[in-house]
């Protein structure tokens, strides 16, 4: 292998690694444009393990922005990122796969007894989620786009009275 085969591969995984946080922050700030953006044409996204819906990414993003308005506070965390690259015989190829645990804590909206808010000091998040999702992407004539996303929700705690949608 070459440098400049190493120097693409690496670049490559910036690239990816940098869509996957992109992903992250467009759900946790309700950028719904740009969530659509990250994805490929034929991009789909697959929420049926967490209680939502599976469908093409425009789709899916709607569904997504009714949802989250229920909760105006979230920040979830991409982390144990597996990265594998198709490898065409030493040189990267267009397709990649990249698993990955996310925990995602999240407040409800301020309720009328006093409890949300989505302020500093505001407490405890009302609900938070954990699992794995597992992303397949392609390489674009824009660089790298989300191809398929599925949520495997493995757990799940809610906080007080509220419960999970």
């Amino acid at each position: 292998m070459t440098q400049r085969v190493d120097l693409s591969t690496v670049m490559d995984q910036l690239s990816i690694d940098a869509v996957i946080t992109g992903y992250a922050r467009a759900v946790d700030d309700g950028a719904w444009a740009d969530y659509r953006a990250l994805f490929t044409p034929d991009g789909r996204a697959d929420y049926r393990s967490a209680g939502g819906i599976e469908g093409p990414a425009a789709e899916v993003a709607q569904w997504l922005a009714e949802t989250m308005r229920l909760f105006p506070v979230r920040q979830h965390l991409i982390v144990n990122r597996r990265l594998d690259i198709q490898d065409l015989g030493g040189y990267p190829g267009d397709h990649a796969e990249v698993r990955a645990d996310y925990l995602n804590p999240m407040r409800l909206e301020a309720t009328a007894g006093g409890q949300g808010g989505s302020g500093a000091g505001a407490g405890a998040p009302n609900f938070v989620s954990g699992g794995r999702y597992a992303f397949t992407l392609s390489r674009t004539g824009s660089g790298w786009g989300i191809r398929s996303v599925t949520v495997d929700e493995k757990w799940r705690d809610t906080a007080g009275s509220h419960t999970a949608g």
